[in-house]
C-alpha cells in the first residue's frame, strides 16, 4: 500500500503534504483508506466533522494548503534562458566541429599534388589576382595611415621619455607582430570574403553546383580549396607589404616632423634586431590561420544557402560576421600563447 495510509500503518511520520497527496490519490480512486486510518489522521491533524465517502474516505483535509502544480514566472524565465543558452552552446560547438572538419579536409587536399589540376590552378590564380594583387593599392593606403598614427607617435613619445632604444622593439611588437596581420585579414575579409560568399551562393541557387557534381567535379576541390588557399596566400603577402609600407611611411613622416629617427640604415637595423625567429613564426601563424578559417567560412556559408534568392544576403552577413569572430579569437589566442610561452 502506498501514500499516506501506507505510512500510517507502518507507524511512519505523516506530514500535512503527504496527507494531502494521499487525499488527492484517494479522490482519484488510487488509494483505499480504512476507518481506522481516518480516525488516526483525524487525531493527528484535528477532528474532522465533514462528510465521509462510503469507503471511509475523508473528502477534505483540515487546514492543509493546496498543492502548487504551476511554475512561477521567474522560474519559467530562468528555465527559458538556460534552455536558450544550452541550445546556443550546442549549435556553436557543432558549427566549430564542422568547420574544423572542413579545414582539415582543405589542408589535406591542398597538400596533395593530384588536387591541382589545370582548372583548379586557374581558379587559384584568379583568386590570388582578385584578393591579393587588386588589393595592393588599398593596403598601401591603409599602411600609410597606420605608419602615421603608430610609428610617428611611438617615436615622438619614446624620445621625449628618453627611451630611444625601445623604438625598435615597440615597432616590431605593434606594427609587425600585431597590426600588420590583423589589418591584412580585415582588408581581405571585407573585400573578398563577402564576394566569395555571394559568388558561391549564386552558384548554389542557380544549380551550377549540381552541374559540377554531375560532371564529376568535386565541389570541395574545385570551389573551396582554391579559394581558401588563395585567401591564405594573399593575406600572407599583404601582411609583409603592409608592415614594410607602414614602417617606411612612419620613418619618412618622422623625418618630416623633426623626430630623431636616425639614418635609414640605423632605423632598419633596430627593426631587424628586434624581430626574432619567434616573431616571424607568430606573424606567419596570424596570417595563415585566420585567413584559412575565413576562406572556409565564406565558402561553406555560400554553399549552405537554400533555393531562395533571399537567403543570399543572410548568408553573406553570417560569413562576414563569423569570419571576423574567428579572426579576433584566433589572433587573441595566438598572442596569449606567444607572450605566455
Amino acid at each position: 500500500m502506498t501514500g499516506a495510509s501506507g505510512r500510517a500503518k507502518s507507524g511512519g511520520f505523516l506530514t500535512p503534504e503527504s496527507y494531502a497527496r494521499g487525499l488527492w490519490r484517494a479522490g482519484r480512486g488510487t488509494t483505499a483508506r480504512s476507518p481506522r486510518v481516518a480516525r488516526l489522521d483525524a487525531a493527528r491533524f484535528g477532528r474532522h466533522n465533514g462528510p465521509r465517502s462510503p469507503a471511509g474516505l475523508i473528502d477534505s483535509a483540515p487546514d492543509v494548503p493546496p498543492l502548487r502544480l504551476s511554475f512561477t514566472p521567474e522560474y519559467e524565465t530562468r528555465m527559458t534562458f538556460i534552455r536558450w543558452l544550452g541550445t546556443w552552446a550546442v549549435a556553436a560547438v557543432g558549427r566549430w566541429v564542422y568547420l574544423t572538419g572542413v579545414v582539415y579536409a582543405v589542408v589535406v587536399l591542398a597538400a596533395n599534388p593530384r588536387t591541382w589540376h589545370r582548372t583548379v590552378r586557374e581558379v587559384l590564380a584568379r583568386q590570388v589576382l582578385f584578393t591579393g594583387v587588386e588589393a595592393v593599392r588599398l593596403t598601401a593606403a591603409v599602411a600609410f595611415f597606420v605608419g602615421a598614427a603608430v610609428v610617428v607617435q611611438a617615436q615622438v613619445w619614446l624620445l621625449r621619455l628618453g627611451q630611444a632604444a625601445a623604438v625598435g622593439p615597440l615597432l616590431a611588437a605593434v606594427v609587425v607582430r600585431e597590426v600588420g596581420p590583423l589589418l591584412a585579414n580585415v582588408i581581405v575579409v571585407v573585400r573578398s570574403g563577402n564576394a566569395i560568399a555571394v559568388e558561391l551562393a549564386n552558384m548554389k541557387t542557380h544549380g551550377e553546383v549540381r552541374v559540377l557534381d554531375a560532371q564529376g567535379l568535386d565541389p570541395l576541390v574545385y570551389l573551396v580549396v582554391p579559394r581558401a588557399v588563395g585567401l591564405t596566400v594573399s593575406v600572407s603577402c599583404l601582411t609583409v607589404l603592409l608592415s614594410v609600407i607602414a614602417l617606411a611611411a612612419g620613418y619618412l613622416l618622422g623625418l618630416g616632423v623633426g623626430a630623431r629617427v636616425g639614418t635609414p640604415a640605423v632605423f632598419t637595423g633596430e627593426i631587424v634586431k628586434a624581430i626574432g625567429p619567434w616573431d616571424v613564426a607568430t606573424v606567419a601563424t596570424k596570417a595563415v590561420v585566420p585567413s584559412l578559417l575565413a576562406g572556409v567560412i565564406c565558402c561553406t556559408e555560400g554553399l549552405g544557402v537554400g533555393g531562395a534568392a533571399t537567403d543570399i544576403p543572410r548568408a553573406v552577413t553570417r560569413a562576414v560576421q563569423r569570419s571576423f569572430v574567428s579572426l579576433f579569437v584566433t589572433s587573441g589566442l595566438i598572442t596569449v600563447a606567444t607572450y605566455v610561452y
